[in-house]
């Protein structure tokens, strides 16, 4: 349903209008008016309302996302490789330990 801004409202000379906004009233006439609104953050709808709203990333496109998702593969399965490497040399060294020590 398309509201408007209303004339008297702070929000209407701005120049721009926001992303997301709240209203307290509609004023009906040949257009529907939204009175008493104020700015908000379309995150703070999602979180303090999440059964009623919540965030779609529309600005991006699909390859974007999939670009994105493998750089995020890929930096994860870098960390895996340097885990496993560092579990590796740790379990050198306690048999490298374990065997000095049977040595004596």
């Amino acid at each position: 349903m398309p509201c408007h801004l209303h004339p008297t409202s702070a929000l209407f000379g701005m120049g721009f209008n926001p992303d997301y906004i709240t209203y307290h009233e509609l004023v009906m006439t040949t257009k529907e008016y939204m009175q008493c609104v104020t700015a908000v953050d379309g995150e703070w709808l999602a979180e303090l309302g999440p059964m009623f709203y919540s965030i779609k990333e529309s600005t991006k496109s699909r390859a974007e996302k999939r670009v994105k998702a493998r750089e995020e593969l890929s930096a994860m399965e870098r960390e895996m490789v340097l885990a496993d490497e560092q579990l590796r040399r740790q379990k050198e060294e306690q048999k490298n330990k374990s065997k000095e020590g049977s040595v004596r």
